[in-house]
């Protein structure tokens, strides 16, 4: 069996059927003769979001991989693997490789020596017969500690050498940590007996699968809960406890609640200064549970540590909490009522914008509309960087575990569509959603047309209004703004022509119907895209 044969099987026996790729690389051929399933995309990026996405929405059991081409190929899939590595999604990434004579040469572009900061592990294949471990260690490294990407690159030269005789790949597996049993008793002591404690849930909450957890802690002692916007979802948002999820645009309960707390729980995040995310307020009792200890006290000063699996760190502290009196909670009893409260007048101020019928569109209304019609237990959205983003993650109320992929460590434009493709892909009854601008389809838009080929049939609510708009306010001239924020096109046509189903929108009084009849074509297999013609809205809810 040769280099690229053994790769393959090795993916076969770790559970691998989708194989997202942009040739020429040989590991294409090597994977469909195993039954493997290939998608073929239009530009490198687009495949490495899908695969990301394809992770995420299995929770890591099931690995996203992407392989493409030598030289351009991987100098292409670099921002997409960099997005990965920012976000912490594991996905295996297979670049092929200069032949080994020329591999440290310059111009060539070495994707071991120029992406091991932007993966977990990064390593290449220099013979044949180191294939079984390295294999095993890029698998293991993918299933254990803290999630990202893993990159092996396979030289031209090595891909057709033997690999060892009678080798049998052994799958991985993955172990789990949980916090030392004093730090657990100094941290269930402090959120016991804290007057006004607030959790704040991450991605690691998805990946440890501890909704179960988070959720039974949070009512046994009456504590409001937000979330990250990758951790969004890990909470249900109609839950009388929960404070919605907050990122540069957040429900007013989330800030407020933050700034009255004397602790603050972060549980499977990693506390990351970001433009993109909410900044803890000072001066508060952090107690942080993460799986990597990297994260404690690199931006966010701790007291107290807690190291491990989400999952089993909740499972303990909880255990530990019980020995303490519940006078302090009991004490919360009108929390519900007071964040029910904060958020119906937050809501009232948003109302006109989310029941606004003035054309041009303003986009809070659609979302508004969306967010009424679907099925929440059966969809998956997601959004794209900018004014998408902001104007999504407030108002969407996120019910069901992972029907939402949040984002935006590093807000790379564009990437919404291959991550609404991707979780299609591993979740193939639910409705699945991208909502992004018209700026972000100039990036990846054609890969709408891969959709439509590999009949992946997403919904895509498109906002176009033919500016970047979030540029207005710094891209001022005296009067003028710069004629670069201005951008046009149709997309529906595009979309259209591609084969899928596409509608340009004007009407506020069509919003409705319109979303209905794109979801109708999704149910029928087609790929569809919503076009609404919308104002040049900038504002968002950041109070």
């Amino acid at each position: 069996m040769n280099v690229i044969d053994a790769i393959a099987h090795t993916m076969k026996a770790e559970g691998v059927d989708i194989l997202f790729a942009y040739p020429v690389n040989p590991l294409i051929e090597a994977a469909a003769k195993l039954d493997i399933r290939t998608v073929i995309v239009r530009q490198e990026r687009i495949g490495l979001h899908m695969a990301d996405a394809y992770s995420r929405l299995s929770s890591g059991d099931k690995i996203g991989v992407f392989c493409m081409q030598h030289g351009p190929g991987a100098e292409n899939a670099f921002g997409g693997i960099a997005q990965a590595h920012s976000e912490s999604v594991p996905i295996l990434v297979i670049p092929a490789g200069y032949p080994r004579r020329l591999a440290h040469y310059y111009p060539n572009f070495n994707s071991t020596m120029n992406m091991q900061h932007i993966t977990k592990w990064a390593e290449p294949i220099t013979m044949g017969k180191a294939v079984p471990e390295i294999m095993r260690r890029a698998f293991f490294q993918l299933r254990n500690g803290r999630p990202g990407p893993v990159m092996i690159e396979v030289p031209l030269d090595v891909m057709s050498e033997e690999v060892p005789e009678n080798w049998q790949y052994i799958p991985s597996f993955s172990a789990k940590t949980a916090p030392a049993p004093s730090d657990l008793e100094a941290a269930a002591k402090v959120l016991a007996e804290a007057e006004n404690p607030v959790i704040y849930a991450g991605q690691g909450v998805h990946y440890a699968k501890a909704w179960d957890e988070l959720k039974a802690l949070a009512e046994a002692w009456n504590i409001p809960v937000t979330t990250s916007i990758e951790g969004k979802s890990a909470f249900p948002e109609n839950h009388p406890l929960s404070l919605g999820s907050g990122g540069r645009a957040n429900p007013r309960p989330v800030k407020q609640f933050l700034s009255e707390a004397d602790v603050i729980l972060g549980i499977g995040v990693s506390f990351a200064l970001t433009a993109f995310g909410v900044a803890m307020p000072k001066g508060k009792t952090i107690i942080h549970a993460t799986l990597d200890p990297m994260d404690l006290n690199k931006d966010v000063a701790a007291q107290h540590g807690l190291i491990g699996d989400a999952k089993l760190t909740l499972q303990a502290l909880s255990m530990a909490m019980q020995h303490h009196s519940k006078e302090p909670a009991m004490a919360r009893a009108q929390v519900p009522e007071r964040i029910a409260q904060i958020r119906a007048e937050w809501m009232s101020e948003w109302l006109p914008k989310l029941t606004n019928n003035e054309a041009p569109i303003n986009p809070y209304r659609v979302v508004a509309e969306l967010d009424r019609i679907v099925d929440k237990d059966k969809v998956v959205i997601t959004h794209d960087a900018g004014s998408p983003r902001d104007q999504t993650t407030p108002f969407w109320q996120a019910t069901s575990p992972l029907s939402y992929i949040g984002w935006g460590k590093t807000t790379q434009l564009g990437y919404g569509l291959g991550l609404a493709m991707g979780a299609k892909l591993a979740e193939p009854d639910k409705l699945c959603i991208n909502v992004w601008g018209d700026a972000a389809i100039g990036f990846t838009g054609m890969d709408f047309e891969t959709a439509v080929r590999e009949n992946i049939p997403i919904l895509s609510i498109l906002f176009n209004n033919f500016s970047m708009a979030i540029e207005i306010p710094i891209m001022q001239v005296s009067t003028e703004k710069y004629r670069s924020t201005d951008i046009s096109g149709n997309y529906a046509d595009m979309a259209k022509a591609f084969g899928g189903y596409g509608e340009r929108i004007t009407d506020p009084n069509d919003i409705v119907a319109a979303l209905k009849r794109g979801i109708e074509a999704t149910q029928n297999g087609q790929p569809a895209l919503l076009e609404f013609i919308t104002d040049k809205e900038i504002t968002i809810s950041n109070e």
